[in-house]
């Protein structure tokens, strides 16, 4: 059950993007979904291993190319889905990671047991 609700979450945090950048363009809620699951999978499978190929010049930049990799995960999920839309490497970085904050804080705020 807690996993359906992650990623109802996760798909409502893909709706506040266009909001919030307008460089990024997600077409409905069904997309929201599918989106979801494709980064999830992305991030699950690719993104370990790119982490591992790239640790010399993530340790170099003392972890700032974590920043990149997210949002070169990002722009492939747009480039593997119909109606998810990143214009730019840049929007790519700033949409990943502000996607990072608003899923995490929906997560929090609705997620959260209350303390006794």
């Amino acid at each position: 059950m807690r996993l359906l609700a992650v990623w109802l979450i996760n798909a409502l945090a893909l709706l506040a993007l266009p909001y919030l950048l307008p460089s990024i363009h997600v077409a409905s809620f069904t997309t929201a979904l599918g989106v979801a699951v494709v980064l999830g999978l992305i991030n699950a499978v690719i993104r370990p291993v790119l982490l591992l190929l790239t640790l010399p010049v993530t340790l170099l930049t003392l972890g700032l190319f974590i920043f990149a990799i997210n949002g070169m995960m990002f722009m492939l999920a747009a480039w593997l889905l119909e109606g998810f839309v990143v214009d730019g490497f840049l929007v790519g970085v700033i949409g990943s990671a502000l996607y990072s904050v608003i899923s995490w804080l929906l997560t929090k705020l609705l997620l959260s047991s209350p303390k006794s």
